[in-house]
């Protein structure tokens, strides 16, 4: 069963001159990929408690980090024509943005807003599945590559649930 694509970015922080450190992907088929992202010349913000959120050194994304035009490029060849969807679609759109303007590359996909795609019972059903999911895998936070599984993982469930729920009908 094909499911919508998941994108996650973790950052160097939230403010101004933020940038993209790793970028997550769950694939329609279900498969996760996450890159790690070398910083640029000019990406000098760091934010201690963003790191301390994420885990991620910029002293890891120096020794272990690959070029933006290499994740460009891995991105377009994974995802080309499809719409991919993203939880903090405000943030996570701009910093994809700034990776292939650094990058000078076009994206050949799209990036929408997971919300976009979730009924009312799914959003109100959203954080408890979400965190169950989480428990009973043992899946951590803050790794864009498993923040992405996880997001697909509870979209699957709560269409799942809603499914059951129409087929018991009203209550």
């Amino acid at each position: 069963m094909l499911l919508p694509g998941i994108l996650d970015i973790e950052a160097s922080g939230f403010g101004r001159g933020s940038y993209p450190i790793e970028v997550g992907v769950a694939t329609e088929q279900g498969e996760e990929y996450a890159w790690l992202i070398l910083p640029e010349p000019d990406w000098l913000h760091w934010d201690d408690g963003a790191q301390a959120i994420h885990g991620i050194s910029r002293e890891q994304l120096l020794s272990e980090g690959v070029s933006v035009s290499l994740v460009a490029d891995q991105l377009n060849e994974l995802l080309e024509g499809q719409i991919l969807y993203s939880d903090g679609w405000g943030f996570d759109s701009g910093w994809l943005a700034l990776l292939y303007y650094s990058a000078r590359k076009t994206m050949t996909f799209r990036l929408e807003t997971l919300p976009r795609i979730l009924s009312e019972f799914q959003l109100s059903i959203w954080d408890e599945t979400k965190r169950r999911i989480r428990t009973e895998r043992g899946l951590s936070h803050h790794r864009a590559g498993v923040d992405a599984k996880v997001l697909q993982l509870t979209l699957e469930a709560t269409s799942q649930m809603e499914l059951q729920q129409q087929r018991r009908g009203p209550a």
